[in-house]
């Protein structure tokens, strides 16, 4: 098997959702420029398809809370393609709010997009996957599902995001052997539209960064490679677990 190609995921089909913010707009152009076709998918139709026209991607709307139009996003994409070979499950939403003080609307908006969305996602795209035999899906858990961030309060966000860990677990192992690899990437702070660089309160980022070994917080870019790996046939062997351990990539 070779990995010298300059297009290592040519011929390959991949939808990103949540594709019109930092991560997921960076790791668009990256598929992209790594050969891949690219349909990107947002919730918010304006500003999706801006980034699709500036990125020159096929934009499809669609809400990752809505599992029927998730269901549509695939069947669009098999029948406009005839496959789909990698899904990056991306689109999330943080809500930062003292747990005493979080509404039920609160708590179930960031679980429906951020766990409950993920799943929609992975059994949508990973039915045509597994029909075909092959693909990559990977999800965007976090740091947050792995350590309990300070000093903000985020309950719900950090339990969806151990959530997503546990379902790429739990998938990994259940359709390893059928030929798609299920995986994660967990992101400690980056730069996005959700964490903003220059708008971050002092105080919070000054105590982030005595936990950051590099004293600065990511740039989206410095996601995205992660992902064309995981998507590639250099990641082949990333899925299942292996002597009670599944292999994680994690970026802090």
């Amino acid at each position: 098997m070779s990995y010298s190609s300059s297009a290592p995921l040519k011929d390959r089909v991949a939808i990103v959702t949540g594709g019109s913010g930092g991560i997921g707009r960076e790791t668009s152009k990256a598929l992209l420029e790594n050969g891949a076709t690219v349909v990107m998918s947002d919730r918010n139709r304006e500003r999706g398809e801006k980034v699709a026209r500036e990125l020159g991607l096929e934009f499809f709307p669609a809400d990752v809370t809505d599992s029927e139009e998730i269901h549509q996003l695939a069947q669009h994409v098999q029948s406009q393609f005839g496959r789909i070979d990698i899904a990056f499950n991306n689109a999330a939403i943080a809500r930062c709010v003292p747990s005493e003080e979080c509404t039920d609307e609160t708590w179930r908006s960031v679980i429906d997009t951020d766990l409950s969305g993920v799943f929609y996602c992975c059994r949508e795209f990973g039915k045509v996957m597994l029909a075909q035999g092959r693909g990559s899906i990977i999800n965007v858990a976090s740091m947050s599902g792995l350590v309990s961030n300070v000093p903000q309060c985020q309950c719900a966000y950090n339990a969806s995001k151990a959530g997503v860990i546990m379902l790429t677990k739990s998938l990994a192992g259940e359709w390893a052997k059928r030929g798609v690899r299920v995986n994660s990437v967990s992101p400690g702070y980056v730069n996005t539209p959700m964490t903003p660089k220059d708008q971050i309160r002092s105080d919070w980022y000054d105590l982030w960064m005595t936990f950051s070994p590099m004293g600065r917080i990511a740039e989206p870019q410095e996601i995205a490679p992660a992902v064309v790996f995981l998507a590639s046939d250099a990641s082949s062997f990333c899925d299942r677990e292996q002597s009670g351990r599944r292999w994680r990539l994690s970026c802090w």
